[in-house]
């Protein structure tokens, strides 16, 4: 499978009116609204990161994706078109959000562009259950603790990869103003935040890492775009050694921190060979 990245997704989005259009991504004069530039770009982006995750697969193997708190699912929609026309392949994609009017907005799309390769279910994505293995975790902009609740159902399931581009992460902010070594930094409501940020998604890739995964982080677009631009994008490892959560629960005990994303396992789970059971 060849890899395409960033500036082709666009240029494909920008020339094939079939897709671009129903997603509503052009005006009725045919040219791209310029109020969608930064989704296009931010989906053009992790669409080339996922292309070069699933370019290591068997083509004849089917590759199911589940998009967690997937909005109207521009990011699916768009994959399962390239997929097809580019790569003459068609995977397989689940759509999952607590929001039931997005969701019959997407059912209302997959049927405009015929895709019978998409199942959309409303719901919280943590209960999301499927008769179908999972290969790949996304979510673009899951808000505060949605992308947790992805993270921790990719590890349930035992998905191959597990990528996500976090969007408000609020949860932290209360909790690091006081009572930990960096307070000189936190007491400032605006440092508190940038590094909230950077605390939470420390804490995600801890816990990946503890669980059996690589991870690296990436950026999918520049910060001037969006400062929302880094991709959490996790690989399972196989016969690996695993070094536990030691790194998790040492920055949770650091900062005095109650994160979300343990809540989803018991102590059992993570703690007996230090991967979280499905």
């Amino acid at each position: 499978m060849k890899i395409i990245n960033k500036a082709d997704v666009i240029n494909l989005l920008e020339q094939e009116d079939s897709i671009s259009s129903t997603l509503g991504f052009r005006h009725s004069s045919g040219s791209l609204k310029k109020g969608m530039n930064k989704k296009i770009n931010e989906i053009a982006g992790f669409c080339e990161q996922i292309f070069k995750v699933v370019s290591k697969y068997k083509k004849k193997n089917e590759i199911v994706f589940l998009e967690c708190s997937c909005g109207k699912s521009y990011l699916s929609f768009v994959l399962s078109y390239i997929f097809e026309k580019e790569f003459k392949t068609r995977p397989f994609f689940f759509g999952v959000d607590t929001n039931g009017e997005l969701i019959k907005g997407c059912e209302e799309t997959r049927v405009a562009l015929d895709y019978k390769n998409m199942v959309f279910k409303h719901g919280r994505t943590i209960d999301f259950n499927s008769d179908k293995k999972v290969d790949v975790v996304i979510a673009l902009h899951a808000c505060n603790t949605a992308t947790d609740e992805a993270i921790a159902k990719g590890i349930k399931i035992g998905a191959r990869y597990i990528m996500v581009v976090p969007c408000c992460q609020g949860q932290l902010r209360s909790q690091i103003k006081d009572h930990h070594p960096l307070t000189g930094v936190t007491q400032f409501g605006l440092l508190r935040c940038k590094f909230a940020d950077i605390l939470t998604d420390a804490l995600r890739s801890q816990f990946l890492l503890g669980n059996g995964y690589y991870v690296e982080l990436l950026e999918i677009v520049p910060p001037k775009l969006t400062p929302k631009n880094v991709l959490i994008s996790a690989r399972k490892i196989k016969n690996t050694n695993k070094r536990g959560l030691e790194q998790y629960y040492q920055l949770n005990k650091i900062f005095n921190t109650n994160f979300s994303l343990q809540e989803y396992f018991t102590e059992q789970s993570i703690g007996d060979d230090q991967t979280c059971a499905c």
